[in-house]
């Protein structure tokens, strides 16, 4: 079955990429979390899908432009109103006892400087002491957009393994010759009938584990478990995990409507589009050759 990961937390029932949205996945029982990372103005790691206060805390500033000390002071619109965490604080949470076999995935925001912002998390995560059951670098899958990147995971956290984040099928196969990287793929992009089977069949023969997001229908989370997926990213991880549990007692009927093919459509002709946009700003690794020095398989060692 594919493992449940928590999308930003439990978003489907807490402010996103709170706190109380990292304990309710674990209370759900999500075997891994998804969270986003952008930096303040004075360097801090935080945890936020937006780039700016607007959408979640009602503020029109930017993050990169707020010190931490102004941002811990902000609220979630949404009840319980909870203020925005740090990575370190998600990192000591995970550090707490009987937690080291929940793992956590970082979607690495491309609106930061890539250089500088791999640099703090490493640090971060070194400031962190780890559950003594298991360090961060089986815990911890670095989520990167851009081949770019792929250089400085292995200069800065050469050890940890990394997953490749995106919506494109042609840029995702960039990947594909980099030794020992995953791949989390929009959903919607790989139900298409030839390009979207081609690309899973190449990801398994080639042993890589495959994640798709974000999928909260239920239909959609029997798709993912139908094709033997490594991890399914939602919102909604304890409904997910009802959903596999129904899979295994035979409730395997896969459903999808008229309209759902044709947002579908619609989806991968805006893939299409910025795709296309997407490969000719981000086709170079920005330094040296994008090769992977070592990684860990999250999934096999949690498995051990």
């Amino acid at each position: 079955m594919p493992q449940a990961i928590a999308h930003r937390g439990y978003k489907a029932k807490h402010p996103e990429n709170t706190m109380g949205a990292f304990r309710g996945a674990v209370k759900a029982k999500a075997h891994a979390m998804e969270t986003d990372t952008h930096l303040t103005k004075d360097d801090v790691v935080v945890l936020s899908h937006d780039a700016t206060l607007k959408r979640c805390f009602g503020k029109d500033e930017k993050i990169i432009d707020c010190t931490w000390e102004y941002i811990s002071h902000q609220r979630t619109l949404a009840a319980p109103h909870e203020p925005m965490p740090r990575l370190q604080d998600l990192l000591e949470f995970l550090a707490s006892p009987g937690l080291e076999n929940v793992w956590l995935l970082l979607d690495i925001k491309l609106d930061n400087d890539a250089n500088k912002i791999m640099r703090l998390i490493a640090e971060t995560i070194q400031a962190v002491p780890p559950n003594p059951l298991k360090p961060w670098n089986q815990r911890i899958v670095l989520g990167c957009w851009a081949v770019k990147f792929l250089p400085l995971c292995a200069e800065y956290l050469p050890t940890f393994p990394i997953t490749h984040i995106g919506f494109s099928i042609p840029y995702a196969r960039k990947f594909l010759s980099v030794p020992n990287v995953s791949f989390n793929m929009l959903q919607k992009t790989l139900i298409l009938p030839f390009f979207g089977a081609r690309f899973i069949r190449d990801v398994k023969a080639k042993g890589r584990p495959l994640f798709i997001w974000t999928v909260n229908e239920e239909d959609m989370m029997r798709w993912g478990i139908s094709k033997e997926l490594d991890g399914v990213i939602t919102d909604d991880p304890k409904r997910f995990l009802e959903v596999c549990d129904e899979w295994e007692h035979g409730t395997r009927g896969i459903k999808i409507s008229w309209g759902q093919w044709m947002m579908i459509a619609w989806i991968n002709l805006m893939v299409l589009v910025f795709g296309t946009i997407f490969w000719w700003k981000y086709s170079s690794t920005g330094k040296g050759k994008p090769t992977r020095k070592t990684a860990v398989s999250i999934q096999e060692e949690g498995e051990q």
